[in-house]
């Protein structure tokens, strides 16, 4: 029994014959039979060994190894593009440089209060103590809090999480330190230090506080040299959001295993600019926080992301095999194996639950036999996944089982008489079903007119 998951609106692909994949094999001619008077609504075959496979087709969308979309770190202008579209770059190659005046002046900034506060800590008195640290710990906040709202502005998830993770670590490490400073204080307060040891500790917490700010700013004006993430090919601006089954291109992108390549590099959320208009930045244009610049996708190694029908998604386990058909090229077959089933479901355009499946796709070839183009990320497909196989099966038509009693039965001629046995199924194909007990090789089966046959009933 082949099944078929529901086909994507209209508007995601265009109408097209599927193929059957199931081995059909040449069964003992069928033949009139009757019950009294001639009747061409009943025929017979014989139950054979043949071989017999079960497809599950599914709808599916090609999907690149990895993509990372690079984005400005800051304001500023775009000083100069290194790449072309179309690029093939290396990982850590320069593709673009930002210029931003802002960043640079943080960073001077950050340095002349580094340079300070390691000359502070000299003629502080005791009154001077609770003001200084109030004084420290407000700075502290605001520079930690600029460095995270910098931070977060940042597409790439990548550089992103680094600097807030980057941000996190300095708050902590800055907040110990503030602790150790206002015991001091404290025990100066009430007498029982000496005010030395709190002026260690207020010109600690400040020279920590201005290293952190300092090695922020220095990590934002390093990022103004974009780098790429991985290897790839360029397109210019972000990735655009849209398309495919299976919602934003966001999703489309996924890894295909090896290389040690996240496939959550993507930006999310970058829907691109309207119809018709380029989304490049043109050197010496402005640039905000979070601008995308550019776009690297390796396509070296191309999968599938299909999604099947929670009826069918235990059948399928990592090795299956299937083959491909896209929209986008006719007549073309692709082979595929599955490389893992996701645990949690997701909801389809219908409102069903699916489950994704992620495939390596392999190469195509023609009708003639002539190599297939490579698809491109993004390309509607039909996935048909032979899930179970067998090749000397007991098989009768798929016509011929029914359902009674709550278990499936055929009607089994002997002496002229049909008689209801109850069989097991075991691989089911779009016109063989497997018959695991329950019939014989050579047994003749009513394969048509089931439904008009009773218990007993005399058939010729």
């Amino acid at each position: 029994m082949r099944r078929t998951h529901p086909p994507r609106p209209a508007s995601a692909t265009r109408p097209r014959l599927l193929v059957a994949l199931t081995a059909v094999a040449v069964l003992t001619a069928t033949t009139a039979a009757s019950c009294g008077d001639d009747d061409p609504d009943l025929a017979l075959a014989s139950a054979a060994r043949n071989p017999v496979s079960e497809v599950i087709d599914a709808p599916a969308t090609v999907t690149a190894r990895a993509a990372a979309t690079l984005t400005a770190p800051a304001d500023g202008t775009l000083a100069s593009l290194r790449v072309q579209p179309g690029q093939r770059v290396k990982r850590g190659q320069v593709l673009a440089v930002v210029d931003s005046p802002s960043a640079q002046q943080r960073l001077r900034q950050a340095k002349e209060a580094l340079t300070a506060a390691k000359r502070a800590g000299r003629g502080v008195s005791t009154g001077d103590l609770t003001g200084s640290r109030r004084g420290t710990d407000k700075a502290a906040d605001e520079a930690f809090d600029a460095a995270r709202k910098a931070a977060e502005k940042i597409a790439d998830p990548q550089l992103r999480d680094a600097l807030l993770t980057q941000v996190t670590s300095a708050q902590r490490q800055y907040a110990a330190a503030a602790r150790s400073a206002d015991q001091a204080v404290r025990a100066v307060q009430r007498g029982i230090d000496g005010l030395g040891s709190a002026v260690g500790a207020l010109s600690a917490a400040q020279r920590l506080q201005a290293e952190q700010a300092y090695d922020l700013a220095k990590a934002t004006v390093d990022a103004l040299t974009l780098r790429a993430p991985i290897a790839g090919v360029v397109q210019p601006g972000g990735a655009r959001a849209g398309g495919g089954a299976n919602g934003g291109l966001a999703e489309l992108l996924e890894q295909a295993g090896g290389g040690g390549i996240d496939p959550s590099v993507l930006a999310p959320g970058q829907g691109g600019p309207p119809a018709g208009v380029d989304d490049a930045v043109a050197v010496g244009g402005q640039v905000t926080a979070g601008t995308p610049v550019l776009t690297v996708v390796d396509t070296g190694q191309l999968g599938l992301l299909a999604e099947v029908d929670e009826t069918d998604v235990l059948l399928v386990q990592a090795g299956v095999t299937a083959t491909v058909e896209l929209d986008a090229v006719t007549g073309a077959s692709y082979d595929a194996t599955v490389r893992s089933v996701d645990v949690l479901p997701t909801s389809s355009a219908q409102g069903g639950v699916t489950y994704r499946v992620r495939l390596t796709l392999g190469a195509g070839k023609l009708a003639e036999d002539e190599p297939a183009p490579a698809p491109r990320p993004g390309m509607n497909a039909i996935v048909h996944l032979r899930v179970r196989e067998v090749a000397d099966a007991v098989t009768v038509p798929a016509s011929a089982v029914f359902s009674a009693d709550g278990r499936d039965a055929v009607w089994v001629v002997r002496d002229g008489r049909a008689g209801r046995a109850p069989v097991t199924v075991g691989v089911q194909g779009s016109d063989l079903v497997q018959i695991l007990n329950g019939v014989q090789p050579g047994d003749r089966i009513v394969v048509r007119g089931t439904d008009q046959v009773r218990d007993g009933q005399e058939v010729r």
